[in-house]
């Protein structure tokens, strides 16, 4: 029977990983839709998502899906500006003949916001932290993980907007008899405007897994919209998601990803 700790590993590398917010600038609408999906904008952000995946790699009749409660709070520290972002995920992982829901691991993570010199382009770098929270075992990996985080974002073109989020964790505390934790995601943004507030995008998550070599690269193409209320900007959303290589067991094979993000302007 095939091991179930790599569909364990991919969707906690998909909770700590940066997934897109809706953070609205406070000029014209031009802008305000050209930043609707920037990371890196300087808003209090509630986000709800939630990944589900319908089918994993050499496991037969199994899905899985993980809940994100996130939030972003900028900062001004150590003489810059940061965005620091937290994630909690609720985790339903396959088992032999079941499934285990639980909480999942903590992460944190906090971007320093360099000036590029160009206030259509958002570029952050820093330190990231998972901390072992998990209530059952099969959601969580049991170890202490730090690394880095990077995102670009470019908004540039109202009709078009681009970038990445990468990072990279590696376990360095934890339970000895749990594995070693080693792994990278990297999530291309790619945002078409449609007008009235609607928009194209596609956002999947690409993961590496250095300690076991497995890799697993989707591609997605969803639809949103942005709604402008009296106290908030609410972008809810849903991309399905197919994967067009992977290499190890347990790896979505596909997946719905959506939510409902709320930003609070200051």
């Amino acid at each position: 029977m095939a091991s179930f700790r790599h569909a364990t590993t991919i969707t906690l590398a998909a909770g700590i990983c940066l997934s897109p917010g809706s953070l609205l600038a406070q000029d014209d609408a031009g802008a305000n839709l050209a930043q609707a999906n920037n990371p890196l904008a300087a808003f209090n952000t509630l986000n709800f998502q939630n990944q589900y995946n319908g089918s994993l790699t050499g496991l037969d009749d199994t899905t899985s899906n993980s809940f994100f409660l996130r939030g972003a709070l900028p900062v001004s520290a150590f003489g810059g500006d940061w965005l620091v972002r937290a994630t909690l995920p609720v985790n339903k992982i396959p088992v032999p003949g079941e499934s285990v829901t639980g909480i999942g691991d903590f992460n944190v993570f906090a971007a320093y916001l360099i000036d590029t010199g160009n206030p259509t382009l958002s570029f952050g770098i820093g330190p990231q932290i998972t901390a072992p929270t998990a209530a059952e075992d099969e959601t969580g990996s049991g170890k202490w993980s730090a690394g880095l985080a990077n995102v670009l974002f470019n908004f540039k073109n109202p009709n078009f907007q681009w970038g990445y989020l990468l990072t990279w964790q590696a376990s360095f505390a934890g339970d000895e008899d749990r594995a070693d934790v080693n792994n990278a995601a990297f999530q291309p943004l790619v945002i078409a405007q449609l007008g009235k507030g609607w928009y194209a995008r596609s956002t999947a998550i690409w993961t590496y897994d250095f300690e076991t070599d497995n890799y697993n690269v989707p591609l997605g193409l969803g639809l949103g919209k942005v709604i402008k209320t009296d106290r908030a900007i609410v972008n809810v959303f849903v991309e399905p998601q197919y994967s067009v290589a992977s290499s190890g067991d347990g790896l979505p094979e596909w997946g719905v990803f959506a939510g409902v993000n709320f930003q609070f302007p200051k």
